[in-house]
């Protein structure tokens, strides 16, 4: 398994839209392969921080799914709730694996 730490950095003022970014694209992740854990959005502390965290069962599934960024209509669609409201600043994605509880 592989998951997928993505770090934002958010216009406070705009967290409606990034809520709707959000929403659409755990439906996204859910429909092609993938578990999505959630966003988690500024509650205290920084106000302009959030975090997305989703898993594949790998990085070959993973990289299918990216296959559709800038092609498939509903990731197209998604990325604009984005780029048109301006919520977004600036975002980076890092991959981790889990370690196990019980191994």
């Amino acid at each position: 398994m592989i998951t997928c730490v993505v770090r934002y950095v958010i216009d406070p003022e705009k967290t409606e839209a990034f809520e709707r970014f959000g929403r659409r694209w755990m439906a996204l992740v859910d429909a092609h392969g993938g578990s999505h854990h959630g966003y988690y959005l500024p509650a205290e502390g920084a106000s302009d921080e959030a975090l997305a965290l989703f898993s594949f069962p790998s990085l070959a599934e993973y990289e299918r799914y990216r296959e559709l960024f800038g092609r498939d209509p509903e990731f197209i669609e998604a990325d604009r709730i984005r780029d048109d409201s301006g919520c977004v600043l600036r975002h980076e994605r890092t991959f981790m694996r889990p370690l196990e509880r019980h191994a």
